[in-house]
């Protein structure tokens, strides 16, 4: 393959958009994720694994799963008027998981 140079900018928070290019040379979509590497003052690039944990998701379910045995009362099912505008919102959405991303997006 050869090589894909693209300048990014980087914003005040400290993001970035993985520019198109770089996605499909990585076969890396929406919700997929990347792996930065520092080594020798060089920045590498890849698309993870799927099997490598994700850091923030084990400790977000466990402060979830907390909160739920700790405040069970608090957990309740969407009422009529929210599952009304809810359809409403989405009547004639379609979404496949698969397709392409098209243009830049900012995960």
């Amino acid at each position: 393959m050869p090589a894909i140079e693209t300048i990014c900018t980087i914003t005040a928070k400290g993001q970035t958009t993985v520019p198109k290019s770089i996605r499909q040379a990585l076969g890396v979509g929406a919700g997929g994720r990347i792996a930065f590497r520092v080594e020798d003052g060089v920045v590498s690039v890849r698309a993870a694994e799927r099997d490598e944990p994700d850091q923030a998701l084990g400790p977000f379910l466990a402060l979830l799963e907390a909160d739920m045995i700790r405040r069970p009362a608090q957990i309740l099912p969407l009422d009529e008027a929210m599952l009304t505008r809810l359809n409403k919102a989405l009547d004639g959405v379609t979404v496949d998981p698969d397709d392409p991303i098209e243009g830049d997006v900012s995960l």
